[in-house]
């Protein structure tokens, strides 16, 4: 399980500043309920001064969401707008002490909802929408500007890094090609290369027996909710951090097949306190038939 910080907890059970804001004449919108993560941001602005009043949140997430979006207006209060448009997602993770790696999405979406809310008290257009042809993870709605901007600001280097910043590439892993030349592009700015095999994860700190019920138990603990929807899953494999299952019923072939792997998958991080990644049967088949020789 995640390391959490002595404040996200605080944050978490006795969050800030959650609810309705009466008065707010700034507010952000971003993420997406159905990819799980999602986030207003209500602002009270003095006109003479511009100068943040008030700020409160809601928020459909985890406790490190919650955490994030309290904190993050916290931090803001008092603050002018240009003054709170400087504050990083970094600035949030430290304002918690720290945020796990897996973790660290929560504060960017943090940060992308105080751009939002300042563009709307100004009258202008946010969006994290970009060209069409841009979107990189479509599991997420995660798009190359955003991807470039966090591995900028946050000096990432692996993919692994990028999903944990953004989601992108946590649910279906299709994207992954693409983020990674996402990165060799921005490291090589840098003066540095790319190196794939960085990408690979620490050695589980469970037995694999251990690890293999932990996988199980999530799973069964998932299905009844599949089931509620006429729908099922069902774990075919395990090879080193890729799970292998298989959708049943109505949740296979179903519009939102990608969602539903990538809140499976999203558990599943969470209960083995690793990144692992969940692929459905048939791209399992396709590669133990040899046709496919790229590795994700």
């Amino acid at each position: 399980m995640w390391d959490y910080s002595e404040k996200v907890k605080e944050h978490f059970y006795n969050p800030r500043n959650a609810g309705p804001l009466d008065g707010a004449n700034g507010i952000g919108d971003v993420g997406s309920i159905s990819c799980g993560d999602a986030l207003r941001l209500m602002l009270k602005v003095d006109p003479d001064s511009e100068r943040i009043l008030d700020a409160h949140f809601q928020t459909f997430g985890c406790g490190s969401a919650i955490a994030s979006s309290s904190a993050l207006t916290e931090i803001v209060k008092g603050m002018t707008l240009d003054e709170a448009l400087g504050v990083s997602n970094q600035d949030i993770a430290d304002y918690l002490d720290g945020l796990p790696p897996e973790k660290m999405h929560c504060s960017v979406m943090g940060r992308e909802a105080l751009q939002a809310a300042v563009a709307n008290y100004r009258g202008e257009t946010w969006s994290d929408d970009h060209e069409e042809g841009a979107l990189v993870c479509k599991c997420f709605a995660i798009d190359a500007v955003l991807i470039e901007d966090t591995i900028r600001a946050n000096q990432l280097s692996t993919v692994e890094d990028v999903t944990n910043y953004t989601k992108a590439g946590g649910g279906c892993a299709a994207c992954h090609e693409g983020i990674e030349e996402i990165l060799a592009r921005v490291l090589a700015e840098r003066g540095e290369s790319f190196d794939p095999t960085a990408k690979a994860t620490p050695a589980p700190a469970m037995g694999n027996l251990a690890r293999i019920r932990k996988i199980e138990q999530t799973i069964e603990q998932i299905r009844p909710t599949l089931q509620r929807d006429r729908g099922d899953i069902e774990l075919i494999d395990v090879d080193g951090n890729k799970i292998f299952v298989s959708l049943k019923g109505a949740c296979s072939g179903c519009q939102m097949e990608a969602v539903t792997l990538g809140g499976v998958q999203q558990k599943l991080i969470e209960a083995l306190g690793e990144f692992v990644k969940v692929v459905p049967v048939g791209a399992h088949a396709h590669a133990r038939d040899g046709a496919c020789a790229t590795e994700a």
